[in-house]
């Protein structure tokens, strides 16, 4: 049986990989690139890149000025 603190970091992972699928999505939706999605929330592309791919843990005020960029409720984007 998986440890605590693994059974955490998988539910975690498993709760950014979602968020990044959501934010894609909605980012498409909106017609956006990754650039202008930048330029709109403040977060370089490359950041966009990784909230996107959940290639690395990111604050969530970035996810909130991504959501209000996409014009979007943050719940949008972490939503299954």
């Amino acid at each position: 049986m998986p440890a605590r603190s693994e059974l955490a970091d998988q539910r975690v992972l498993s709760a950014r990989h979602r968020i990044g699928r959501n934010m894609l999505a909605a980012r498409e939706r909106a017609g956006l690139t990754q650039e202008r999605l930048a330029e709109l929330a403040d977060p370089s592309r490359d950041t966009i890149w990784r909230m996107e791919t959940a290639t690395r843990p990111d604050r969530i005020d970035w996810f909130i000025a991504v959501a209000h960029a996409l014009d979007v409720d943050l719940a949008d984007l972490v939503r299954e």
